[in-house]
């Protein structure tokens, strides 16, 4: 679900939104699809938000291998990310219309941001050209940020300032989904032919161990707002 309602949809307390099911089924030692039994609806539409990733993910690689200047393949790839977005933000409305609440929710949402909102952006990035060793770590650098920041919420949730309702006040450090700002410049860049070689901005210090792309700083300056512990941006 959602990683800013996945622990806080609403739910009241005196219904457990069938956690307490969920626990059981999953700690089941007989039956070979209790673990998809005890999925909610809101989970399997956040699993629809992984499967757009880890499209998107292919879709780059499938770019690689292809001619350079067919973006059939690249376009798919930046298009299957905001289909992320969307199932993203459904699964949680799902959740508070059901009233159920879901125990993996939490963790199948920021595993699902994870390779949607993370990966797919690094992976798209290499494709079309980014693909210097000093880009490879500078791109990881994004990727764990991502994966620091979940993590951080997972943890966190439950001890932030809440509102009446119950929902936390505000994001600490931009919420992973934000990255679809660099994507969406990626598209503008692939409508523009400025791929591979005549990327923006270009490469530095090329023929040397440290060359790479600036362009690959978006992704940094990103990683950084992540998991900046000092950035609250209030929720809407």
């Amino acid at each position: 679900m959602p990683s800013n309602t996945s622990t806080t949809s609403g739910v009241p307390p005196a219904g457990d939104g069938g956690q307490e099911k969920q626990k059981m089924l999953l700690s089941s030692e007989t039956g070979h699809f209790s673990m998809i039994r005890a999925l909610h609806l809101a989970d399997l539409v956040t699993e629809l938000n992984g499967f757009c990733g880890v499209m998107s993910v292919f879709s780059s690689m499938r770019y690689c291998l292809g001619d350079p200047r067919d973006f059939g393949a690249i376009w798919a790839a930046l298009i299957f990310m905001p289909f992320g977005l969307f199932f993203d933000f459904m699964d949680g409305r799902i959740a508070r219309w059901r009233k159920k609440s879901s125990l993996m929710g939490q963790e199948l949402d920021s595993l699902a941001d994870l390779i949607s909102f993370g990966m797919a952006p690094a992976a798209a990035a290499f494709a079309l050209g980014m693909r210097t060793s000093l880009d490879h770590l500078l791109l990881s650098f994004f990727v764990l940020c991502g994966l620091t920041r979940l993590a951080r919420f997972n943890v966190t949730v439950a001890v932030l300032p809440k509102d009446k309702s119950g929902k936390s006040k505000y994001f600490e450090g931009t919420p992973i989904p934000t990255t679809l700002s660099i994507t969406f410049f990626l598209a503008y860049c692939v409508s523009q032919d400025w791929v591979l070689d005549d990327l923006p901005l270009g490469l530095v210090a090329q023929g040397t161990a440290f060359e790479f792309h600036p362009l690959v700083l978006l992704f940094v300056l990103h990683g950084c707002l992540m998991v900046s512990k000092t950035l609250h941006i209030p929720k809407p």
